[in-house]
C-alpha cells in the first residue's frame, strides 16, 4: 500500500486554513488500515520567511506526496476535494 502524505501550508490566524485543514480530515476513513488513509502536516508559512515567500498570498496550500516523494501542490484557497481524492486513489 503506498503512503499518502499531506503539507497544509498554514497561519495561525486563518480561518480558511482551518476551513481546509477540517475538509481535508474529513475525507480520511475512520479505519486506519483502510486505503484511503493518510497522514496530515500543518506548517506555519510565517516561522520561514522563504515559505512566506513563496506562498504568502496563496495560503492555505495544500501539497501531496506519495512515499516520501516531492510533494506537489494540489490546491490553494479551498481544498479541491476532486484533486485530493484523485491524488487518494493514485
Amino acid at each position: 500500500m503506498t503512503k499518502k502524505h499531506f503539507i497544509l501550508y498554514s497561519r495561525s490566524y486563518c480561518h480558511l486554513c482551518e476551513d481546509m485543514l477540517q475538509a481535508l480530515l474529513a475525507l480520511r476513513p475512520a479505519d486506519g488500515n483502510d486505503a484511503g488513509w493518510f497522514t496530515v502536516d500543518v506548517v506555519d508559512v510565517d516561522e520561514d520567511p522563504a515559505l512566506v515567500a513563496k506562498y504568502d498570498e496563496l495560503v492555505p496550500v495544500l501539497a501531496g506526496s506519495n512515499n516520501g516523494e516531492a510533494a506537489t501542490q494540489l490546491c490553494h484557497y479551498f481544498l479541491d476535494a476532486e484533486s485530493v481524492k484523485q491524488f487518494l486513489s493514485e
